[in-house]
């Protein structure tokens, strides 16, 4: 996996990437995987994540760190067919910082203190000889549009912009923190920001206002990653292409994750920028979740004749393992896969 994500030429095989699976996915398949014997209840949780990781072929397993942040929330029935008892997302109209006195109030984190890496001590204990820990969080923009909710942030913008740049100087010291905590863990093999940015034709806020406010902050926690000489990761949902030429060359991203046919398909991004920065999953959402695996493994097959010479190239899904994609389209992805993925020797 670090021979991709640093473009070190063509490896023996194609490394498998996911920036997360949903729990329900995994319990479906955990079943199946041999071991789980004397787990202690407090490693429990993820010792029975790095086996799943693990067995499925996995280089690495990725672990998110943070300190708690309150946002506003929205629910309603799941109806996938790995169904959690509710669904639930971010309040897009309303947030809970919208003038001055609610951001003084707001109960940001004491950054005297470390986030919670728990999680990260447990599972290094039992990495597997070579596997890495690729540590995640939540990103700069959206956690500013999280907190605020996406209108009110919009308006903000231009009604309140001394108010929203003392919101990204608040996540944007939480995140230089917690990125410093997990670089300086030789179990992280690499760092990963999640940071969605774009919608299906265009970034979400203006590419001005991301170079004003977002970028900035990236640059700085590529720098912590960097400096500790590890790979970082941008994973980032929507259409980029306006920005790109910044996170190549003023925040200098190793690798780009998110990827959706209906934006430009992966093998459009590794034709374009895979030789300036490694290029990951791309297996689209939408089709794992319609598709037969028969059409998945053909789909696979041909992602990889195009995506795969050269290097700079893994294989997993155009977002993450959701728990609507059915299981079976899963397996068939991986599958493939180790069938196709294979460097001539």
């Amino acid at each position: 996996m670090r021979q991709v994500l640093l473009r070190q030429g063509e490896p023996d095989r194609v490394p498998f990437v996911e920036l997360f699976h949903d729990a329900e996915i995994m319990e479906a398949i955990l079943p199946y995987l041999p071991g789980e014997d004397g787990y202690d209840e407090k490693e429990r949780p993820w010792r029975r994540r790095l086996r799943f990781w693990h067995q499925l072929g996995y280089d690495y397993l990725s672990l998110g760190a943070a300190y708690p942040l309150p946002f506003s929330w929205a629910e309603a029935e799941d109806t996938a067919a790995l169904a959690r008892p509710q669904r639930s997302w971010i309040e897009e109209s309303r947030g809970l910082i919208q003038t001055r006195e609610d951001f003084e109030r707001y109960p940001w984190p004491d950054l005297s203190q470390p986030p919670d890496m728990s999680a990260f001590e447990i599972t290094a204990k039992y990495l597997p000889e070579g596997m890495r820990i690729i540590g995640t969080t939540g990103g700069v923009l959206e956690n500013v549009m999280w907190i605020m909710g996406y209108a009110p942030f919009a308006l903000a913008l231009a009604d309140g912009p001394d108010l929203v740049a003392d919101i990204f100087q608040k996540v944007g010291e939480m995140l230089v923190r917690v990125h410093r905590e997990m670089a300086s863990m030789e179990a992280v093999g690499a760092l990963w920001l999640g940071d969605d940015m774009g919608f299906k034709h265009a970034t979400m806020i203006s590419p001005a206002a991301l170079r004003k406010y977002v970028f900035p902050w990236q640059k700085k926690l590529a720098a912590v990653a960097h400096a500790a000489g590890k790979p970082f990761l941008l994973h980032s949902c929507g259409n980029l292409e306006e920005v790109m030429e910044d996170l190549i060359e003023e925040v200098k991203i190793d690798a780009r994750h998110s990827f959706e046919d209906v934006i430009m398909p992966v093998g459009e991004a590794k034709r374009r920028w895979g030789e300036r920065v490694a290029i990951l999953g791309g297996i689209d959402v939408d089709f794992l979740c319609r598709a037969s695996p028969e059409q998945v493994r053909a789909y696979v097959r041909k992602t990889l004749e195009e995506c795969m010479p050269g290097g700079g190239y893994a294989l997993g899904s155009g977002n993450s393992v959701a728990n609507y994609i059915p299981v079976e389209n899963f397996l068939a992805m991986l599958e493939a896969g180790r069938q196709y993925g294979r460097y001539a020797t």
